[in-house]
This record gives C-alpha cells, sequence and structure tokens, in this order.
C-alpha cells in the first residue's frame, strides 16, 4: 500500500492568488466635536443620554484599490442641554487581491472597516477625553452583521419604491 498524502497543501493554480488587503495608508478626512454648552456641560450631573451611528461607504480608486470611509458619530446629552457632539470620518486606501468579483463588495464593507475601527476608535476616545469628558470608549462593532442591515434595508427599500405607483 502507498501513502499519496505528502503532508503539503496543493499549490495554488496560476491566477488563483490567496486573498490578501494591504492598507496603503489611512487618514482623517473630517473630524468635529462640539462642546455648546461649556463650562456647564463639564459639571456633574444626571447620566447623558447616548446616541452613536456608524456609517460605511466605499469608492473604488482602480482596479484593486478601494477607499473605505467609516463615519462615527456621537451625541451627549441632557433633558436640558446637549453636552457634545462629535462627528469623525476616518478612511483608508486598501488594496484588494485575490478575491472573486462576487465576494468583492462584501469584503470592502466588512473587511476593512473592521482594519480601521480601532483607529478611528481611539481617535474619538481622545476627542472626547480631550473636550473635557470621560474617554468614550465604543464598543467593538460587527460589520458583517452592520452590512446584513443595511442590504436588507436595501432591499425593502427597493421593494418598496418597487410598489408605489408614479
Amino acid at each position: 500500500m502507498t501513502d499519496t498524502n505528502d503532508g503539503g497543501a496543493q499549490p495554488q493554480a496560476e491566477g488563483d492568488a490567496a486573498p490578501g488587503m494591504h492598507i496603503l495608508g489611512q487618514y482623517i478626512k473630517d473630524l468635529s466635536f462640539e462642546n455648546p454648552n461649556a463650562p456647564r456641560s463639564l459639571a456633574q450631573g444626571e447620566q447623558p443620554k447616548l446616541d452613536i451611528n456608524v456609517n460605511v461607504g466605499a469608492q473604488q480608486m482602480g482596479d484593486d484599490q478601494f477607499e473605505v470611509v467609516l463615519t462615527l458619530t456621537a451625541k451627549a446629552e441632557r433633558p436640558d442641554m446637549v453636552m457634545f457632539n462629535v462627528e469623525l470620518v476616518y478612511a483608508g486606501i486598501f488594496k484588494i487581491t485575490g478575491v472573486p468579483k462576487e465576494h468583492m463588495h462584501p469584503f470592502v464593507m466588512i473587511e476593512c472597516p473592521r482594519m480601521i475601527f480601532p483607529f478611528a476608535r481611539n481617535i474619538l476616545s481622545e476627542a472626547t477625553r480631550n473636550g473635557g469628558f470621560p474617554p468614550l470608549m465604543l464598543d467593538p462593532i460587527d460589520f458583517a452583521q452592520l452590512y446584513r442591515q443595511n442590504m436588507a434595508q436595501q432591499a425593502a427599500a427597493q421593494q418598496t419604491g418597487e410598489q408605489k405607483p408614479n
């Protein structure tokens, strides 16, 4: 009996490159921090209501390059005042190889923001701390779930749009 298993991985066929991603650059596109009621907003008081929004966008820059934009907004307010309002638009340029065309959109919209989120989270935390508040530490984001929700919302909006009379 002969053993045909050589213990090694099967070589990939030519043109079948393993999926890969490289961050070519990352940067702040926009950062805004407003503390409209300072110094009153810095006084101890009732726990503020915090409203946080996350948005992901992408555009193709070349054959295998994409700019992925992560927008994070947070607004903290008490019943009598806005404590702070912060918006961060953070982006990265990614070179993506070896991903089949039919999987490119979810890959770009899930994996790329996952890579730049920790940097954006840190910037948001520092901005709120520098504004006189405790650092805003966002919980990790499930970008796959966010992607599924956005795709479901788009499908529902298209379906509703098709049913509306002209």
